[in-house]
This record gives C-alpha cells, sequence and structure tokens, in this order.
C-alpha cells in the first residue's frame, strides 16, 4: 500500500514538474554552448489575444480591421510593445479560412526578408566573438568561402567583396536580368542539373557571370547577398545556419518556434497558417518539378533555399522579442552590443542600405518582408513604440503594401492616448 501510494506521489510529481517547465520554459542562465533545448512544441511562451482583452486598443483594431477589408486579407498577427514591454498582441481574422481556424498571436507566418535582419545579427554575433571581421574577405585565396564551389568565378573583382558588402547590399550584384533565387529553371538549364536547384548551385551559377558594379560602389538590393552571408555563417561557425542563428541568437532569448519554413502545404509547420493570393493569381511551375503547376504559395518558391534571406516562419510576439533584443534599448537586454547596433542602423553614405533593416530614417527603424501569400512589416520607433504586423496574404501591389500598412498603424497609435503598463511576456 506504502510503494502504491508512493508511486501516485511520483507521478504527481512528475506532471507537476512539466507543467511548470510548459508555463516557464529554462531560464536563459541554463544555456552553455552544449545545450539542446526542449522540443519547441513544449516550451514556447504562446500568448493568447485574450491576454489583451482587458485593454481598450478598439481604434487600432479598427484602423486593422478595416484595412484587412479593404485589401481583401484573410489573416494578421499583431504585436505591439511600449518602453520595452509587450502590452498587446492579437490575431485577426483567418490562419486557415476553409477551416474558420482564426488567427492566434502564437501563430507561425513565413516572415520573407525579415529573415535578412535575423541573419544580419548572427554576422554581428560571430564579429563580437572575435571568429570574422566585417572587412574579411568572402572570395578568393584568403576569402572565407575559398573552398570548392566557391573557387570558379569568372569576375576577378569577386575577391574584392567584403562581408560588410553583402550586409549593405553593395557585393556588386543587381536584378538587372532577374533575381536568381527565383529563377530556379534558368539555373538548373545552365549548370546542366536536375530540378531542385541548391543554394550553392544559385551561388556557383551567379559566380559564372560578371558583376555589375565594383563591391562596395554602390548599394544594390540583393536577396544573393545575404544567402551569400548564409553560407559564410556556416563556414565561420561549424554549424548549419539555422543551428547556429536558434543558439547563439534566438534560444538565449527564450524564443524556441522560430525556425526555417518550408514550400508546399503538406510540409508546413502545424502552427503555420495558410497563405492566400490575390483571387486572379495564376498557376506557376514547382521550383522542384518544372511540369507540376501549382499555386506559388505552396511550391512556386523555395522557401527552403531562401533561408538567410527570406526562408523563416516566426510569430509576431517572438518576432518582437527578438526585434527589442537588438533595439539598443536598455529594457531589455540587448543580445548585441551597442557598437553593433549603431553599425546596423546607421547607413554608410545616403543610398547605401543599412545592415539588415530595410530603412532608417529620423525618428525609426523599419524591415518589411514580401512573398506570395506573405506581407510583413516591423517597426521600432523612437518615441518606445515598436510593433510587428504579419499577414497571409498578399496583393497585387506587393512589396508597396509595407508603406500602406505603416500608414494604418501610425494612424491607429496616434489615436491612441493611454497604454497597458504590464508585459504580457511577464505576465
Amino acid at each position: 500500500m506504502l510503494f502504491r501510494r508512493s508511486l501516485i506521489l511520483l507521478f504527481i510529481g512528475l506532471i507537476l514538474g512539466i507543467a511548470v517547465n510548459y508555463l516557464t520554459g529554462p531560464s536563459i542562465e541554463t544555456f552553455g554552448t552544449d545545450f539542446l533545448p526542449p522540443a519547441p512544441e513544449t516550451t514556447s511562451l504562446r500568448i493568447s489575444g485574450m491576454y489583451s482583452d482587458e485593454t481598450d486598443y478598439s481604434l487600432i483594431d479598427t484602423e486593422m480591421e478595416r484595412f484587412m477589408s479593404n485589401w481583401e486579407l484573410s489573416g494578421a498577427s499583431l504585436a505591439l510593445a511600449r518602453d520595452g514591454k509587450l502590452v498587446y498582441a492579437k490575431g485577426y481574422g483567418y490562419a486557415d479560412s476553409q477551416a474558420e481556424e482564426e488567427v492566434e498571436p502564437y501563430h507561425l507566418f513565413r516572415v520573407a526578408s525579415i529573415s535578412k535582419l535575423i541573419t544580419a545579427t548572427g554576422i554581428m554575433k560571430l564579429a563580437e566573438e572575435g571568429l570574422l571581421s566585417l572587412d574579411d574577405r568572402v572570395f578568393g585565396p584568403d576569402g572565407i568561402l575559398r573552398q570548392e564551389p566557391y573557387t570558379n568565378y569568372r569576375d576577378k573583382r569577386v575577391e574584392d567583396i567584403e562581408v560588410r558588402h553583402l550586409l549593405n547590399h553593395s557585393g556588386g550584384w543587381t536584378n538587372r536580368w532577374g533575381d536568381p533565387m527565383f529563377m530556379p529553371t534558368v539555373v538548373a538549364k545552365k549548370l546542366g542539373k536536375d530540378l531542385p536547384v541548391s543554394d550553392e548551385d544559385i551561388i556557383s551559377f551567379m559566380l559564372d557571370k560578371r558583376l555589375h558594379f565594383k563591391p562596395g560602389g554602390m548599394s544594390s538590393y540583393s536577396n544573393l547577398g545575404y544567402v551569400i552571408l548564409g553560407k559564410v555563417i556556416e563556414q565561420v561557425s561549424n554549424q548549419s545556419y539555422e543551428d547556429y542563428i536558434k543558439g547563439s541568437v534566438l534560444f538565449p532569448l527564450g524564443i524556441y518556434d522560430m525556425q526555417l519554413g518550408n514550400s508546399h502545404l503538406d510540409q508546413l509547420n502545424p502552427l503555420e497558417v495558410r497563405y492566400y493570393e490575390p483571387f486572379d493569381s495564376n498557376l506557376t511551375s514547382d521550383y522542384s518539378i518544372a511540369e507540376q503547376m501549382v499555386p506559388r504559395v505552396y511550391g512556386g518558391n523555395d522557401i527552403r533555399t531562401l533561408g538567410a534571406a527570406g526562408g523563416w516562419i516566426a510569430s509576431s510576439t517572438d518576432l518582437m522579442k527578438f526585434m527589442l533584443a537588438i533595439d539598443g534599448n536598455p529594457v531589455p537586454a540587448d543580445i548585441i552590443s551597442p557598437e553593433s547596433v549603431k553599425l546596423m542602423t546607421t547607413p554608410i553614405e545616403p543610398g547605401y542600405h543599412p545592415y539588415g533593416w530595410r530603412g532608417v530614417q529620423a525618428g525609426e527603424r523599419y524591415r518589411t518582408g514580401t512573398l506570395a501569400g506573405t506581407s510583413t512589416l516591423m517597426v521600432n520607433r523612437d518615441d518606445g513604440i515598436s510593433y510587428v504586423v504579419l499577414f497571409n496574404s498578399s496583393t497585387w501591389k506587393g512589396p508597396k503594401l509595407a508603406n500602406d500598412i505603416r500608414r494604418m498603424m501610425h494612424k491607429g497609435i496616434a489615436k491612441t492616448n493611454e497604454w497597458a503598463e504590464f508585459d504580457l511576456v511577464s505576465e
């Protein structure tokens, strides 16, 4: 009888222990070089929209709902912070319109080019650790990527490309003949390979062409440059790109659900939303099987290969935690140094992109992201207000929709006079 009672007590203790770990997750202090986090589905802080119900942000809600209706957007997730505190998190519309599943703040969205800000942060971490310098050459005999398949290049100027050139889009490539990250059939034909092509294949394809300008001579937006930065991270860290970012950037912040996404519907994460294009969108060739026609949102783009340039999936609340950790403010503590923050938020000169961010202007920094079925925006303002907006729909306006999103959010924020004092992350 005593033995039986002991077993029951032991079982109850185990259940309570699991419950506590689910609610709190591991502390930052437990992380070491050999740390393996628990399974993401048991550790992430999953904030529900119900936590924001007691606060009146109806004016922001009104603007968001009107915006979604005007642009026929299926679902959205919003995270809003003030003075380093997450004060509002809410989902709008549907994560899956067919199943009538409503969006919650914990749902994962493709974040497209917001991925570049994540990659740039990883590079700055490696620089702070002394594992690379922003002045390091990327290619050539003395370059970081001096091994196969990066040793064959047509233009000698490739050897002058430095890490910082890739960060601010001045590596020497333009999209004059199209973006190679979205030209799998062309790359495969040129290299004499079958689909799907890898990121290494695409890099090799571009190294076989002449640069469009001298490295550092101007700035031209380049997805390719950030894919190459992903390879730099792998070479220097001796880890996969995803593993390094998770272990050195995300896990220390208590972020466990963010990960590289996949392309096809049957590959989506269980917490991931469904994606929607404009109703008049045409089918396109599958990135892996040219003869197979698919919706662009499910196979038209190779999300995994976009990787460091556009492959991450994340919730709005986790992205907010990440942004607040690179904003230069003391609360919460940053994951990178003040010097790194300054480098990332100060363009070298007019006309050059900042490191990772899409734009830096008086009063704010912003990062946009656009793919078929995806429209995203994150903004960090000098007045202490930051926000992340994720949509699981795209429009005919493409990347230009971000300007409308920003105007909509600023209008709603300007009308809000009272702000919550609590922090949803710590509640």
